[in-house]
């Protein structure tokens, strides 16, 4: 097998065999396949794309490149959650207690955020004590006692996708369907899920802009998670306006608490009411989406949801009373109102200049050796639909130095204002098989 005849078969359109497709990803990934011939199959993909078995096999030669994570010491269905990313993503904050109260494991494996904010771990670390490094023996016994628990991903996991999204990144091959799916799937299938949920993101701020690539995407991934024998879902959620109002580390975990005792933002709550009712459904802890989502409901009104979230807390050696004392976690020294520059309605918020605000205020990383002020943020108090007069509040950033102007300026140019109403939509669909 040569790798120059790959190529040109995959540039003529044709099907490559799982022999094939395993024989490309671990010659480069030992090196063997030298980059100039990855480019040049990578480039193939992009104009002539994959099939959905094509999609699937290259997912598990990628997952399989690597350490995989055997999860099955932990009794029950164990769900993943994966969001493609937006501003103000909260989501797992929330998902992960409200979800173990429905009585679903949820073993979940997190990164550090590079960009925006910090990942779901460094939002963790903003609780005192709290502990992500724990053993995987410790991860194990955690979830089977508590049904929950978050760790950093450890190990080489898919180092065949490290490597191939380098070369995507400096060769122009990034927007490719084939390739943005497998990608995302190997990690998942890596880290040991039976079943998977998945939220991708469309608008301004997300990756995808358009509600018919977000699809193509979703429906993409969703495939090659049940061909894969992963049971897999996905909705399609906007990210044309930040999810919630808080932005940061410190701000977000206190607007999941307050989330979690039923006085979040609505989109918020809504968005973890279907993310988590899809968790429950596969998880075996519901019959229906629908009893799902009621179940869901019924934990969050009845302190059931807060409760497991103190317990998660507690068990990584966090302080449980963050929950009811905000002041425990990082504060910032110097809050600063930003207020509107004209009336009217407000028409759309440019999540990406509201991600970049808050990065320039501390809050995220524009590097990986920047250190993020875990007290750095935004709050947003006007949303789109909400009417503003010349010199309302907008939002209010928080930081530990004086100079804010530059995150000032973004947070201005990203409010746009107009004289009629904008209904904004929250869930442009749910794609189950």
């Amino acid at each position: 097998m040569r790798m120059v005849d790959l190529i040109v078969k995959k540039q003529q359109g044709k099907e490559l065999t799982k022999e094939e497709i395993n024989f490309i990803i671990s010659g480069f990934t030992n090196g063997t396949i030298p980059d100039y011939q990855m480019s040049a199959f990578a480039m193939a993909v992009y104009f002539q794309d994959m099939t959905d078995n094509e999609r699937m096999e290259m997912t598990m030669a990628m997952a399989e490149s690597g350490d995989q994570i055997d999860l099955s010491a932990i009794e029950g269905i164990k769900v993943d959650k994966h969001s493609t990313g937006g501003v103000g993503d909260t989501t797992t904050l929330v998902l992960a207690p409200l979800v173990a109260s429905a009585g679903v494991p949820v073993a979940k494996m997190s990164g550090r955020g590079l960009g925006h904010t910090g990942g779901t771990i460094d939002k963790l670390e903003s609780v005192p004590g709290f502990h992500v490094e724990i053993s995987e023996e410790k991860f194990m016994e955690l979830v089977n006692k508590n049904k929950v628990a978050v760790v950093g991903q450890s190990g080489d996991l898919t180092p065949a996708d490290k490597k191939i999204y380098a070369l995507r990144d400096v060769t122009g091959t990034v927007n490719s369907l084939p390739l943005i799916a497998s990608s995302i799937m190997s990690k998942k299938i890596a880290s040991g899920a039976d079943a998977i949920v998945l939220d991708v993101k469309v608008g301004a701020g997300a990756f995808m802009k358009t509600p018919e690539d977000a699809e193509k995407l979703a429906r993409a991934m969703v495939s090659i998670g049940n061909l894969a024998g992963r049971k897999t879902m996905a909705i399609i959620s906007d990210m044309s306006q930040p999810l919630g109002r808080a932005v940061g580390n410190t701000l977000e975990v206190e607007e999941a608490i307050e989330t979690l005792k039923g006085n979040g933002p609505k989109d918020l709550e809504e968005l973890c009411l279907v993310l988590g009712a899809q968790m429950v459904y596969l998880g075996g802890g519901a019959e229906s989406l629908e009893d799902a989502k009621a179940l869901l409901k019924e934990k969050l009104t009845n302190g059931e949801a807060l409760e497991q979230f103190k317990i998660f807390l507690e068990a990584q050696d966090g302080n449980p009373n963050v929950v009811e004392d905000y002041s425990l976690m990082p504060q910032a020294s110097i809050t600063k109102d930003v207020k509107a520059t004209e009336s009217g309605y407000i028409t759309e918020i440019t999540a990406d200049d509201i991600g970049v605000a808050a990065m320039k205020l501390g809050a995220g990383r524009e590097t990986q050796e920047s250190v993020i002020d875990l007290a750095a943020g935004l709050m947003l108090h006007k949303k789109v639909d909400d009417y503003v007069e010349k010199g309302d509040v907008i939002v209010t950033l928080y930081a530990n130095f004086e100079d804010t102007a530059e995150a000032e300026k973004m947070i201005q140019q990203a409010y746009h204002y107009g004289k009629e109403k904008v209904e904004p939509v929250l869930i442009h669909k749910v794609i189950t098989e």
